[in-house]
């Protein structure tokens, strides 16, 4: 559909069979009927549609209602109904639920399993393993599969929420996100995504950071042409370009200006870039972390912050509170604060970790 110029008597239009992308929606509803359908082939085989009214290319394009004699769930992991906005596993049931996978009694004992919210005896649902959740005007949204939930520094995270939220970036087509093996950090993961389309890494990580925490986000963002695909036309994960992880720990920022700053800078530099990166005897060597680069948006998190607060009580015999990294995360920003503050601190046991905003 991207790629066609369909004719222009053509007055409905239904995609499916996978993620639509909002400007797809917002260029193809123009002056049509444009449904955008869902449903697995275990439920014979589309179960939902939503008619696309006036779509944004800001906001995901929902998979809709369901379609008649069809009976939808979202459940948390103990088989819970999920209230409104909140992320849950799709189950479906229905008339048009299959019997299940021909001559695979385990697989079918896995995924087709009993409705306790029918009252039809012998009823069963399907269970799809993909996350969605009902918005605020009762339609599906569409966040990705559960087999791609990965473990982050104690956060479970599903990559397909924060693709569905860089796809709501204008510019943005398509967008994968994958947990990779941090080289700084052998025992830590982090969060990549690639995307095709025109919007930059820095307009994707202020839209998504409107609605996702801060953990969530990714720590590189790769532009790509096009995501690479298998011979029958499905994501090749393996064959996806590997990030430069030198670029995007490297700071743009300025040079540190005072003593303060560059002992800060260093102590940065040493949690955050991998081995070897801040060897003084190398040929390369530059200030990799600038004074005006955020600990956070280099690749930190929760636990490299205490032992940053760690090493500047060792270094610089100062105390810092943990939440002064999470309220001025730069090493302008914390010289500054150690400055005013003489390096002496007060225990405060509540750390707030958004105190601007206009929603609850």
């Amino acid at each position: 559909v991207q790629t066609c110029a369909l004719p222009i008597f053509l007055h409905t239009l239904i995609v499916g069979a996978d993620i639509c992308p909002p400007t797809l929606a917002t260029e193809w509803s123009r002056g049509r009927h444009f449904y955008n359908a869902y449903g697995p082939t275990e439920t014979t085989v589309c179960v939902t549609s939503s008619l696309v009214k006036e779509q944004s290319s800001a906001t995901a394009v929902p998979i809709g209602r369901p379609h008649h004699g069809t009976t939808l769930y979202v459940l948390d992991p103990h088989g819970l109904s999920v209230p409104t906005g909140v992320p849950g596993e799709l189950y479906i049931g229905g008339a048009q639920v299959a019997r299940g996978y021909l001559d695979r009694p385990g697989l079918t004992a896995d995924r087709f399993v009993a409705d306790p919210f029918s009252e039809r005896a012998g009823a069963r649902m399907y269970r799809t393993g993909d996350l969605v959740r009902w918005n605020a005007h009762g339609e599906l949204e569409f966040l990705g599969r559960l087999d791609y939930q990965v473990k982050i520094r104690g956060f479970r995270i599903e990559t397909g929420e924060i693709e569905a939220a860089i796809l709501g970036c204008a510019g943005v087509l398509q967008a994968v996100v994958l947990a990779i093996d941090d080289p700084a950090d052998a025992t830590n993961k982090r969060l990549v995504a690639w995307v095709v389309g025109t919007a930059t890494s820095d307009e994707i990580k202020r839209h998504i950071a409107r609605t996702l925490p801060a953990y969530m986000i990714p720590a590189a963002i790769v532009a790509i042409d096009a995501l690479p695909l298998t011979s029958n036309g499905k994501l090749d994960r393996k064959a996806l370009p590997m990030p430069d992880h030198d670029a995007t720990r490297r700071g743009e920022g300025r040079a540190p200006l005072t003593p303060l700053e560059a002992e800060i800078c260093s102590i940065f530099d040493d949690l955050l870039l991998p081995a070897g990166a801040t060897d003084a005897k190398s040929a390369d060597v530059s200030r990799r972390i600038g004074a005006d680069d955020s600990f956070f948006e280099r690749g930190g998190h929760s636990l490299l912050a205490m032992r940053l607060v760690a090493r500047l009580r060792e270094s610089l015999r100062v105390n810092v509170p943990v939440r002064d990294v999470f309220e001025h995360p730069t090493p302008a920003a914390l010289a500054a604060r150690i400055t005013a503050t003489g390096g002496r601190s007060t225990y405060i046991p509540l750390l707030p970790l958004r105190t601007t905003g206009t929603r609850p």
